[in-house]
């Protein structure tokens, strides 16, 4: 993982003698400098990220007032996205709002005005990657409605295990915009398509209640995250509910 790697990359610089060997071998302190350059840092190429002093002091929103942009020469540069009254705070968008549980993991707070959340279906990650999708396309709204690329995405797992040959006509009308060809398919395999989502929705729910009944179990105290733990599990489980019952009237 990043941080195994980052930890390999410091006994590359201990040879130098800029960190000592005191501090290499300090796990709170190797956390804390991650953590800094992980939630702090933006990326200004691909694969290549830089801390802004004063800028990574702006706080997320899902409809933020400030945008970010970057010259030839890497400079950071911040502009307003719009007419911003005095007093208004200056917001970022750290990610696409669409992920409440990325926020979660990565920066340690929900963002409640997110429309929905990833759908969870991490089985079907290759097919994801194979359409050009990623999270942030598979969403289930928190009004139960379901983005199209979910739909995409798990009739074309269906297809690559059941018949290769139709799962590539498939990619070949999802890639060249062939609507009508891939409604064709949706319509042909619609059953199989709607069955494994229900599916999934309900072992989400009850993977969900477990671990929301875990939770329960533990001490805030020595688990200072669970409340906010508690109200991301909520957030999740109220969209699918929703998407649940959008489901059973289809």
């Amino acid at each position: 993982d990043l941080f195994s790697k980052f930890r390999e990359t410091l006994d590359y610089v201990m040879v130098t003698g800029f960190i000592e060997k005191k501090t290499r071998s300090n796990m709170n302190v190797l956390k804390w400098a991650f953590n800094v350059v992980a939630t702090r840092s933006f990326l200004v190429w691909e694969g290549e990220r830089m801390i802004v002093p004063v800028g990574d002091f702006f706080n997320h929103g899902t409809e933020p007032e400030v945008t970010i942009d970057h010259d030839e020469d890497g400079n950071c540069v911040f502009y307003a996205a719009t007419d911003i009254p005095q007093g208004y705070p200056l917001r970022i968008k750290y990610s696409g709002p669409s992920d409440p549980s990325a926020l979660l993991a990565k920066y340690g707070f929900l963002d409640e005005q997110a429309p929905g959340t990833f759908c969870k279906m991490m089985n079907i990650e290759n097919e994801m990657t194979e359409l050009g999708l990623t999270a942030s396309n598979l969403l289930f709204y928190s009004n139960g409605e379901i983005a199209p690329e979910v739909y995409d995405c798990v009739l074309y797992s269906i297809l690559g295990r059941s018949d290769p040959n139709l799962q590539q006509q498939f990619y070949d009308a999802y890639t060249s915009g062939d609507e009508e060809t891939k409604q064709s398919f949706h319509n042909q395999y619609w059953e199989y398509t709607l069955q494994t989502i229900r599916e999934h929705v309900e072992q989400t729910l009850q993977d969900l209640y477990a671990l929301s009944v875990r939770a329960s179990e533990k001490d805030v105290v020595t688990h200072p995250r669970l409340p906010v733990i508690h109200k991301h599990n909520e957030f999740v489980t109220n969209a699918f509910y929703s998407v649940r019952d959008q489901l059973n009237q289809m």
